[in-house]
């Protein structure tokens, strides 16, 4: 190859052993950084998230940049799995008035939860997970399980909510209308603690929307190969995962690509 292109050997080696480019160098460092990035999160993350870690992390680069380099290096995220209808308005019972369209949304941590009912897919069967969420930073508050789509675990993750995060009075528990929320199982609960009812209108489901995600994110982010083997398993990893990924680390485009758990520090700062 050498004498058909008039190149000497020691010519070719010298430009082989040359160092690359600064544009080539910085692709490659940047390329690598995805990759890490990649691995922590378990494949969470999409390009807009995976710009905002990489900056975080020091890195100067675009969400295009990003997207064309995980695109030629096949560094894919989970794709979601299309969702199984859970929850569906209960017309035979009386729904609570949206008072969340009646004023601006939550102005600091504990005034609105949101609540939401899912499903994991296990090989032995689908486990329930309920989740309450605080609507001010997204945080997971609560959850439980249950084998049945009753009423007992979103009763189970309410409960569970004020006894870590301690609300004051009348705090207000948002959530569509299904059978579980329209339950009188349910809103004696609400009752008997205090707090406040609100169910979304038809049509309007705002004060659901900030949970409902958290809820696509288990189907698609937990089970590493797309389903569990055991119920067992799905359980750990259901408490695992809000506690040591979602609150202190994933970050949620609705607050400018912070966790929850940032969110609310930068948010008690200011309140000093």
């Amino acid at each position: 190859m050498g004498g058909a292109l008039g190149v000497s050997a020691s010519g070719y080696y010298a430009w082989a052993s040359r160092p690359g480019r600064p544009a080539e160098q910085w692709r490659r460092e940047l390329v690598g950084a995805i990759e890490e990035v990649h691995a922590e999160v378990k494949r969470r993350y999409g390009s807009p998230r995976m710009t905002a870690g990489l900056k975080a992390r020091g890195h100067a680069c675009s969400e295009n940049t990003v997207a064309k380099l995980r695109s030629a290096h096949g560094i894919k995220a989970r794709v979601p799995r299309r969702p199984v209808r859970t929850t569906g308005s209960n017309r035979r019972r009386p729904a609570a008035a949206n008072l969340l369209d009646r004023g601006p949304g939550p102005a600091r941590p504990s005034q609105v939860r949101g609540a939401d009912i899912t499903y994991i897919p296990t090989r032995e069967g689908w486990p329930y997970p309920a989740v309450v969420g605080d609507l001010f930073g997204r945080m997971v508050v609560g959850w439980a399980t249950a084998e049945s789509m009753e009423s007992r675990p979103v009763v189970d993750a309410l409960e569970m909510a004020p006894a870590r995060r301690r609300p004051g009075a009348g705090l207000l528990a948002h959530s569509g209308r299904g059978s579980r929320s329209a339950s009188d199982h349910y809103r004696r609960v609400l009752a008997a603690a205090g707090i406040v009812c609100s169910m979304s209108g038809v049509g309007r489901c705002w004060g659901s929307a900030p949970v409902e995600p958290f809820s696509g994110r288990l189907r698609c982010e937990l089970a590493p190969d797309g389903m569990f083997a055991t119920r067992d398993q799905a359980r750990v990893v259901l408490f695992e995962y809000p506690e040591a990924f979602d609150n202190p680390g994933r970050r949620h485009s609705s607050l400018g690509f912070v966790s929850p758990a940032e969110f609310e520090r930068a948010h008690d700062q200011t309140q000093r």
